[in-house]
């Protein structure tokens, strides 16, 4: 009988031992001396995670309290804004402005697919008045990895701000803040951060800290200013998620010991690994620029992709995700994000190609598991 459940769920992802333990030490409080000398070391961390020299602001909410947030306080009503929107979580940043009052110009990007450099400047061109750009770094729903880098090269050399979702990248590649000109970064605790829900980021450049400044849309929990002005004196305008915060810590900890361009690469060589055993079973992967984080693959013809999903959570308590909205039934999304090892992605495809071949899946078996034992294992089956 099985009774470990395994997490290959793209957020939450399993937890970091380390944070665990930390997260059930005895509650302190957020007013005392060591909490205050904690987030001084977590301020510290997060700036050289996302590498800026710029205040990275903790919320203690989900990643959408933080998208939200950083809509309110870097617009106004009436103001337009592009949004590149190429699955679940552009589609959010469309339903958040719009709850907002502002002009929103949506740049419809295949599902699967991500926005080009072009496209970006294309659309602003067309719409020079835009107050920001909002995009993912990783669109979740699709496993898509968008070219922040590139984008920023162009939006850092206009009036416009560029506003990026790296929920599900940060921690998972490299983020360079100021190097690129991102203008504002959103994250949350519980995918590349190794951590439970609960915690979110935001940093902004100082070109969004002028805006922010003028910025006319009502708002009070989320008040960056006052934010900002609390941890600078390490400490966080209201009641901070303590638990976690004491958790990240150790996860600051972990990055930095273990060097994050080593975690960097770790995710690259297993996603890849993922891919390629996909492609082994003769899967057709989904993403066109796949991310790091996640693998994305397309469920064959006359297969009930929701019901691989419940197969694998009931009979082998190992939970993955299925497709969003559109691509309900149709996709695959297996994550490789958080306190995940080689022999957790061979479990998980081993039970994956038993659970294809149950339901009438052409596929050969077992050379998705020979191919993660290869690449992975070093093995030579």
């Amino acid at each position: 009988m099985m009774s470990k459940i395994r997490l290959f769920t793209p957020g939450p992802v399993p937890v970091l031992p380390q944070a665990l333990k930390a997260m059930s030490e005895p509650i302190i409080h957020h007013r005392s001396a060591d909490f205050i000398a904690i987030l001084e070391e977590v301020r510290k961390g997060l700036k050289d995670l996302v590498e800026t020299k710029q205040e990275v602001l903790l919320l203690a909410s989900s990643g959408t309290g933080a998208m939200e947030g950083t809509v309110v306080n870097l617009f106004s009503p009436q103001d337009k804004v592009i949004v590149a929107r190429a699955g679940k979580f552009g589609e959010r940043w469309v339903h958040i402005a719009n709850a907002f009052g502002l002009n929103v110009v949506p740049l419809d990007i295949p599902w699967g697919e991500a926005p080009t450099r072009e496209q970006i400047e294309k659309a602003f061109k067309e719409n020079p008045e835009s107050k920001g750009i909002l995009i993912q770094a990783c669109e979740t729903s699709t496993g898509v990895d968008f070219p922040v880098q590139e984008i920023a090269a162009f939006t850092r050399t206009q009036n416009v701000l560029l506003v990026v979702d790296a929920i599900s990248y940060l921690g998972v590649s490299p983020f360079q803040m100021d190097a690129w000109g991102v203008d504002a970064l959103v994250s949350g605790s519980q995918k590349g951060l190794m951590l439970p829900p609960g915690l979110s980021f935001v940093c902004l450049s100082e070109r969004a800290w002028s805006t922010q400044k003028k910025s006319k849309l009502p708002r009070y929990y989320f008040d960056f200013a006052k934010e900002l002005k609390s941890m600078t004196q390490n400490q966080t305008a209201y009641t901070p998620a303590v638990s976690l915060i004491l958790g990240l810590r150790e996860v600051l900890h972990y990055f930095k010991e273990q060097g994050k361009e080593n975690i960097f690469l770790k995710y690259k060589t297993y996603s890849d690994a993922m891919r390629e055993a996909a492609q082994a079973l003769q899967l057709e992967l989904f993403a066109k620029s796949p991310s790091h984080g996640l693998v994305s693959i397309r469920v064959p013809e006359k297969i009930d992709g929701q019901k691989i999903v419940r197969e694998l959570r009931d009979r082998y308590q190992m939970t993955i995700a299925g497709g969003q909205d559109q691509l309900k039934g149709k996709i695959l999304r297996i994550s490789c994000m958080g306190h995940i090892d080689a022999l957790d992605l061979v479990s998980v495809f081993a039970a994956l190609e038993k659970v294809l071949k149950q339901e009438g899946a052409q596929i050969p078996f077992g050379k998705g598991v020979e191919r993660l034992q290869v690449r992975l294992l070093g093995e030579k089956v």
